[in-house]
């Protein structure tokens, strides 16, 4: 695989919450620049770059990180992204309902989501650091009854990010219309390359443009 095929898997991010307009820019003409899948940004930053950059696909983050928000309150997050510009959501699951064994809140909660995205792109983050291996198989069911388009392993946020051992397991147990995105703590080359491998079709990175900018025409 070439540098420049490697970087079309790649959600570009800067979700750092002291991150400035001046840097968040940077990484959408970045994503332009490079052909990322998508620039993956701070709710508040979404409207001036959808005018900013009309071409670019904009993703951004709903109940993040902790996904404790109502399921009204992702709602209104949702509508509010999609009508300023956002292309792709990637949403926070409520972990209190994982542990108190509250699937089918977790289930309408991304159907709901769903419905406000219509053919945009729902991700949902399940945080797989903070799940036992049987969460982590229940959650599969929730995000492919739910109708969402991607299950994504991790926030960047938690203990802990993406893990092979983690995408091997739910790419066992999600639905077949269901993909994977890895993300949190994936920097370097050969880790990109590795959960593409395992099966994800998008890989959440800051360092992905700067790994892959000097070697966009060698295989990687």
């Amino acid at each position: 695989m070439l540098g420049k095929e490697l970087l079309t898997y790649v959600d570009h991010t800067l979700l750092n919450p002291i991150a400035t307009w001046e840097e968040i820019k940077v990484v959408c003409e970045d994503a332009l620049a490079y052909h990322t899948a998508s620039v993956c940004i701070p709710p508040d930053f979404v409207a001036s770059a959808h005018n900013a950059y009309p071409d670019l696909t904009v993703c951004t983050v709903v109940g993040f990180p902790l996904g404790y928000q109502t399921t009204e309150a992702k709602v209104a997050e949702t509508k509010q992204a999609i009508e300023e510009g956002a292309s792709e959501i990637d949403m926070v699951i409520n972990l209190g309902d994982v542990k108190q064994g509250d699937y089918h809140a977790i289930t309408e909660e991304i159907k709901a989501l769903k419905a406000i995205c219509g053919e945009k792109i729902l991700k949902v983050i399940i945080e797989a650091c903070s799940l036992t291996k049987d969460e982590k198989v229940e959650l599969c069911r929730c995000v492919t009854e739910g109708g969402a388009d991607f299950i994504k392993t991790s926030t960047g946020f938690g203990s802990g990010g993406a893990t092979l051992e983690d995408v091997q397991l739910i790419k066992k147990h999600i639905g077949p219309h269901v993909q994977i995105k890895a993300a949190g703590g994936i920097r370097s080359v050969e880790a990109m390359k590795a959960y593409i491998e395992a099966g994800c079709t998008r890989i959440g990175a800051s360092a992905a443009v700067g790994l892959l900018q000097n070697r966009l025409d060698e295989q990687v």
